[in-house]
């Protein structure tokens, strides 16, 4: 290892980019810029490292290539660790990724973090009753949608079926969402309501279809985890959002693409993560 800086490095099979052609490009890149993966963790199959642990281990970072949902739970198991996180892109989407890295490859923001290039920082996180949203919250009955994302992902023939079929019944027959406080939008609600962590609060941005064909469109969007092509407009940016059913029943919720507990009114409030991240974006975003 010689003077090579260590990191324990949390991965996830079931992730989007996760093979182990791609982990082995990742060590190699972090070879190749004098940093050595010490330690592994395959989340869930294993558990995710704690404070304790890292700092036992002298680990000063830990390196995640693993999708949103995985990033959330690492995230919140090390609240007020007093090193950092270094977010890479292992999942489909990597949305928090991207947010602190811009358009940047996995190989340019791991060269900027070995050269002291890069920065830390807490950004805005979305907190909620049940849970932390890093990457954003969707709420409604579009959410369905993500148990076929499930099935798919874990090639479950019949549970796919079923679930298509009742994510097609919920969407179209299923109850609306609506932005309570500060009301916003339009107020019989919508099939999918996105919520982002922001600079100065929570975006929140209404997800909409007039036909049964828009419904089915928008819904496969969201099993390709590309929700944000279909037809959407910004309602408004608020620090603390409560969506409300619109007939008191409860409703989905997909954090960070991960099933969550509903309730038919939800309180949901702009906060900080408790871990530093590592960040190459310039912007501040």
């Amino acid at each position: 290892m010689g003077g090579a800086r260590a990191t324990w490095l949390v991965s996830n099979a079931a992730s989007g980019s996760n093979d182990e052609v791609a982990l082995a490009a990742l060590e190699a890149c972090c070879g190749e810029h004098g940093l050595c993966v010490a330690r592994r963790t395959v989340f869930p199959d294993e558990p995710l490292p704690t404070p304790a642990a890292l700092n036992e281990a002298g680990i000063e970072f830990v390196t995640v290539f693993a999708g949103d949902g995985t990033i959330n739970s690492l995230v919140g198991q090390l609240a007020g660790w007093g090193g950092a996180v270094l977010v890479l892109p292992g999942g489909t989407m990597n949305l928090l990724y991207h947010r602190l890295h811009g358009d940047r490859s996995m190989d340019e923001v791991v060269a900027a973090f070995a050269r002291g290039e890069a920065g830390v920082q807490r950004p805005s996180v979305i907190r909620s009753a049940t849970g932390t949203g890093y990457a954003g919250i969707l709420a409604g009955p579009g959410t369905s949608w993500g148990r076929v994302r499930e099935a798919m992902r874990e090639a479950a023939v019949i549970e796919l079926a079923e679930s298509t079929i009742e994510a097609i019944e919920e969407t179209l027959t299923g109850e609306m969402i609506r932005c309570a406080e500060p009301p916003l939008g339009r107020r019989e609600g919508y099939p999918l309501l996105c919520l982002e962590p922001g600079e100065r609060g929570i975006e929140v941005v209404a997800y909409h279809a007039e036909t049964a064909a828009e419904y089915l469109e928008q819904g496969w969007a969201l099993v390709r985890r590309n929700f944000r092509e279909g037809p959407h407009e910004l309602l408004g940016t608020a620090p603390i959002v409560r969506l409300a059913s619109t007939r008191g029943n409860p409703f989905g919720l997909l954090i960070d693409g991960e099933q969550a507990e509903a309730a038919p009114e939800m309180e949901f409030v702009l906060a900080a993560a408790e871990v530093d991240l590592v960040a190459t974006r310039r912007d501040g975003s």
